[in-house]
């Protein structure tokens, strides 16, 4: 079916719930992929409908009978023939990512915003709730954040929420995805607490230390890369792509991240499925792996003084 197939019968349909059921057969014939903040085709479709028409994303019934305009179906025609013909992530296409009830602009100069560490910093690990195990005991004592491999800077804003008083640095190589963190960045009003730095991991920072480094780095292996599906290769390359293993800038943060901590600080750190290799790799390094809501054992923890060098 072509978009212009697509376009035609979408301008047919009457209601919202119309043209969700047609996104979501669309989608499943045209065997799209998923994981950009949605994990199926339903999800996904409601995302693009409700945020098209700056509609609540949380509850689609409360519009599903709501009859569209032609200017409605003309847009939702639109964005659903090019999802399909383009297959680029729907938040490229409407502009617009959420993350823990967050609104962040989304484009191609950046990853469509995820992470599971957006889940950890407001669990009790480091919301302050008192909890036995916590790694951060009082959120509003943490002064100050490092956020490596910024993107469009979700995790920091993040971060200047979960921690009220910590200035926060966000780095990353890309000059154009932190282009974008800074109009995300003056969305939240955030000038004056987020520093935006462009280079290589640690190298801009002289001597500078920090009460808590975040770090959801590139960690996608060659072959993996060899086959990813084309919503993520519409994504930055080098937003991925971390060498053979995937580990390449992983052990490189690892290496560097002790000097650049206060004492009592720690490196919480986003590596995807294989941690086997960093702990083969690293035999006497004394990982800490947290669990989140759909990822088990793909963070983790290292107080200061538990990490190498």
């Amino acid at each position: 079916m072509t978009a212009i197939d697509i376009r035609a019968e979408i301008a047919e349909l009457a209601t919202l719930r119309d043209v969700l059921r047609y996104a979501v057969g669309a989608y499943n014939r045209a065997g799209l992929h998923f994981g950009h903040g949605s994990a199926n085709a339903l999800d996904e479709a409601v995302f693009l409908i409700l945020d098209s028409l700056d509609l609540p994303i949380d509850d689609f019934n409360a519009f599903a009978d709501a009859r569209l305009t032609a200017r409605e179906k003309a847009l939702l025609g639109d964005r659903i023939a090019r999802r399909i013909d383009e297959r680029v992530p729907a938040a490229y296409l409407t502009g617009r990512s959420y993350l823990r009830g967050f609104r962040f602009r989304a484009d191609a100069r950046a990853l469509v915003p995820r992470s599971y560490i957006a889940e950890l910093l407001f669990s009790d690990l480091f919301d302050g709730s008192g909890d036995a195990l916590a790694l951060v005991d009082d959120p509003a004592e943490v002064a100050s954040v490092l956020d490596l491999c910024t993107g469009g800077g979700s995790l920091a804003i993040l971060a200047a929420h979960a921690f009220p008083n910590a200035a926060i640095d966000a780095l990353d190589l890309s000059g154009d995805a932190l282009a974008l963190a800074a109009e995300n960045r003056a969305d939240y009003g955030l000038d004056n607490r987020i520093r935006l730095i462009e280079g290589d991991l640690f190298a801009p920072l002289g001597a500078a230390r920090y009460d808590l480094i975040l770090a959801n780095p590139p960690y996608v292996d060659a072959e993996t890369m060899a086959m990813l599906p084309d919503e993520f290769r519409a994504e930055p390359e080098m937003a991925l792509a971390s060498g053979p293993d995937g580990f390449d800038i992983v052990r490189r943060i690892l290496a560097q991240a002790k000097n650049h901590l206060n004492d009592g600080g720690g490196l919480l750190c986003e590596i995807g499925l294989d941690k086997e290799i960093l702990e083969a790799d690293y035999p006497d390094t004394p990982f800490l792996w947290l669990d989140a809501e759909g990822g088990e054992g793909e963070v983790f923890w290292l107080a200061k003084e538990h990490l190498p060098g």
